[in-house]
């Protein structure tokens, strides 16, 4: 049958770093409030309601022979999933197949057509996609009704499995343009990090996309994997135990720990914007907080300020996270996204290179 997922407080007290890594974005970048965008695939970039069509004036442009871009004025951040890699487009379907012969279901097969017309029935809800399918030909017979949600359940987690071997396999393709702009961008000098820590996906999942790269391509990027973004000065406090539970507490126990003035203005900068955090994001608080800390540590990571960082992204909730933090970022669509507007993104592109995302409308970006 055819068918259609509070160590900081020890560390050094230099103000140089303190006053670098910990400053607190205070001021809204007034010039990209314009209304979202509404017109995706339209010609030329669309940021806001700003259009660029022609050749961008920026600090570099893609000649070798001008002077590349100091790494300080700006650095290129990644989230893994959905950028490099479009997993839903090319392996969702081949994942689900792979769980419905896990679980024994071998008259279960879903094709092109319809999968996605399970898709767009359920507007992507991989719950309901199987709810619909099985309520269309049948649930399985050995099934009492009272089941049905923990069968949906285990084959969702089957699914994910799956689609983890996928990634790990190395089989499916990246997203096209990606390893050009990759390449012009460290041809410029411009700093590249991948962003590995609070990923949906497990690390070694996302180090596998992030090896599709290319060995000597990765060798000039930095990773930032769970324990970098821990080990940062940054994570050091935002993510030690009880910040978010009790934040009024762990500023009185950082002021009683805090052997200068410079500590507490820190323990009280981040317990603040730890408070505002949770009521932004889309995600759980927790889950946010991991975000800003893991965008943080990036940024500490190859010495550059959080207002010369452009993050790449493909779900809200590192859209949301560059937001609170006054960092600029461009949301890519993937096939998973390819209706979505991502408020609070500077610009929303469905991919790379030609008329999509550039360094020259990198730059273009940067310079609003």
């Amino acid at each position: 049958m055819e068918t259609a997922s509070s160590a900081i407080l020890n560390t050094p007290h230099t103000a140089t770093i303190t006053a670098k890594l910990y400053s607190i974005q205070r001021k809204k970048i007034s010039s990209l409030s314009y209304p979202p965008l509404t017109t995706p695939r339209a010609s030329g970039l669309r940021s806001r309601g700003v259009r660029f069509n022609g050749s961008i004036s920026c600090s570099s442009s893609l000649s070798s022979k001008t002077p590349k871009i100091p790494s300080r004025q700006l650095a290129l951040l990644f989230e893994t999933e959905g950028v490099l890699m479009d997993i839903y487009r090319f392996g969702n379907r081949q994942a689900f197949n792979a769980a419905f012969q896990k679980l024994g279901l071998d008259c279960a097969s879903w094709t092109q057509p319809v999968y996605l017309d399970l898709v767009k029935k359920s507007s992507g809800d991989e719950e309901r996609m199987l709810i619909l399918y099985f309520d269309r030909i049948g649930w399985p017979t050995s099934l009492p009704t009272n089941e049905k949600q923990s069968f949906i359940k285990r084959a969702l987690l089957e699914k994910k499995n799956a689609l983890d071997d996928l990634i790990i396999s190395k089989t499916l393709p990246l997203r096209p343009g990606v390893e050009a702009f990759i390449d012009d961008a460290l041809e410029e000098g411009i700093p590249v990090v991948m962003m590995m820590g609070d990923s949906e996906i497990k690390e070694n999942v996302a180090r596998s996309i992030i090896e599709k790269l290319g060995s000597q391509r990765v060798s000039k990027m930095k990773i930032i994997e769970d324990e970098v973004v821990k080990q940062s000065l940054y994570g050091q406090f935002a993510l030690s135990e009880g910040v978010s539970s009790d934040l009024g507490k762990q500023s009185a126990n950082g002021a009683n720990k805090a052997v200068s003035a410079e500590d507490l203005r820190i323990t009280n900068e981040v317990s603040s914007m730890l408070k505002s955090s949770a009521d932004i994001s889309t995600a759980s608080s927790e889950c946010f907080e991991n975000i800003v800390a893991a965008l943080r540590a990036g940024a500490e990571y190859v010495d550059t300020p959080l207002d010369k960082c452009i993050l790449v992204a493909g779900s809200q909730s590192w859209v949301s996270a560059a937001e609170q933090i006054g960092m600029l970022c461009v949301a890519v669509r993937s096939s998973l996204t390819a209706n979505a507007e991502f408020p609070g993104a500077n610009v929303a592109m469905d991919g790379f290179g030609g008329e999509d995302l550039t360094i020259s409308r990198l730059c273009q970006i940067q310079n609003l």
